[in-house]
């Protein structure tokens, strides 16, 4: 998984990091947005554009939001 995007996106969904997205691997949940891992370039545009810093690559998830890991991984499990 290239990247997640955490906490401060519920409630909020911006968009700017769809608009900026080259591969368009991120989609909408009902209280969140999600990114795609299998078609995520990991280019790093999103977190770039992001307006309340909730996109890390994984690796860089802050510890109180490591279960959007997980929340992430079962949104594309459908």
């Amino acid at each position: 998984m290239a990247n997640v995007i955490c906490e401060p996106c519920v409630g909020v969904k911006d968009a700017a990091c769809v608009a900026v997205c080259p591969s368009d691997c991120i989609y909408e949940g009902d209280d969140q947005y999600y990114i795609n891992p299998d078609e995520c370039m990991d280019c790093g545009a999103c977190q770039y554009e992001c307006p309340v810093e909730a996109i890390f690559p994984e690796s860089d998830v802050p510890g109180k939001w490591q279960s959007f890991i997980e929340k992430n991984r079962k949104f594309f499990e459908g």
